[in-house]
C-alpha cells in the first residue's frame, strides 16, 4: 500500500475587516505568515506545505512571502476558500488536508501532530480537529479533513461553507465521521489569535516573555495563566461566528 500523504494548507490573504495586512505583520524577526510556516514544516506527518492565496493583485505579497518562508504556493478565488484548498489539493495530491490559517503563529506542532495521528490511527474518519469541543485557546486550531470529503465540499458546499472550508462537515454529523482531540482543561477563555490590534499587541508580549522558538501551547497557557494583566490584552475581543447551517 502507498504512504499516506497529508499536506498542510495555510489559508491567507491580505485583505482582513478587522486588521488589514495582518499575515505580513513582523512578530519578532519573522512575518506572522512565516511562523506558521515553520510550524507546519516541524510537523513529521506533513509532506508539502501549501500557502492558498487568492490571485487578488494586493496578495501577490502574501504569495513572495510565503516563497521566502519556504512554502508552495497556490492562488485562486479571493471569497471562495474551499475553492483554493480543492485547487491546492489538485495541483498537489494527498490522502487528507491539514487546515491551518495564518493568523495564528504559536501554532504548536506537536498538538497538530495529535490530530494527524487521530486520523492516521482511523483513515475511515472524514474529518478530525482540536476544536469540535471547544478547549484549547483560539489560535492552536487544527483540523484535518479526507480529500475525497475535501472534493465532495467543494462540489456541494454554499454560502459561508465556502469561505469557512470545514464548517459544512461538522455541521452534517449524522453524514460525516468527525473526531477531536480534547484539552483535559478547558482553556478555551483564552485568545492567542490575530484579529485585531489588541491581539497583535498581546502576541508581542508572549513572544517577548517566551522568545522565538517553537511555541508549545501548555507554555503559553501555562504563562498566561499566571498572568492575568496579558491575558487582559485582549479579553474583550469577541470572535467572528460560523455559519451553523
Amino acid at each position: 500500500m502507498a504512504p499516506v500523504r497529508v499536506n498542510a494548507v495555510i489559508q491567507a490573504r491580505l485583505s482582513s475587516t478587522r486588521l488589514p495586512g495582518k499575515v505580513l505583520r513582523s512578530l519578532g524577526t519573522r512575518s506572522v505568515l512565516a511562523w506558521v510556516i515553520r510550524a507546519a514544516e516541524h510537523v513529521p506527518a506533513i509532506g508539502t506545505v501549501i500557502v492558498a492565496t487568492s490571485e487578488a493583485p494586493d496578495d501577490d505579497m502574501v504569495a513572495n512571502e510565503a516563497t521566502r518562508a519556504g512554502a508552495t504556493v497556490v492562488r485562486g478565488p479571493l471569497d471562495d476558500v474551499l475553492g483554493r484548498f480543492e485547487l491546492a489539493a489538485q495541483q498537489h495530491p494527498c490522502d487528507a488536508v491539514l487546515r491551518l490559517t495564518a493568523d495564528c503563529p504559536l501554532h504548536d506542532p506537536a498538538l497538530i501532530s495529535q490530530v494527524i495521528g487521530l486520523w492516521l490511527a482511523d483513515p475511515d474518519l472524514h474529518y478530525v480537529s482540536n476544536v469540535l469541543v471547544r478547549r484549547f485557546p483560539r489560535g492552536f486550531d487544527a483540523e484535518l479533513v479526507r480529500r475525497d470529503v475535501l472534493a465532495e465540499q467543494y462540489r456541494n458546499a454554499t454560502g459561508g461553507h465556502r469561505e469557512h472550508v470545514t464548517s459544512g462537515i461538522y455541521a452534517q454529523p449524522d453524514l460525516y465521521r468527525c473526531a477531536g482531540v480534547v484539552s483535559g482543561e478547558d482553556d478555551s477563555d483564552l485568545r492567542v489569535t490575530l484579529d485585531t490590534p489588541e491581539d497583535a499587541t498581546l502576541l508581542e508580549a508572549l513572544v517577548g516573555e517566551l522568545g522565538e522558538g517553537l511555541p508549545r501551547w501548555r507554555e503559553v497557557v501555562a504563562l498566561l495563566r499566571g498572568r492575568p494583566d496579558l491575558v487582559a490584552l485582549n479579553s474583550g475581543v469577541e470572535q467572528n461566528p460560523l455559519p451553523t447551517a
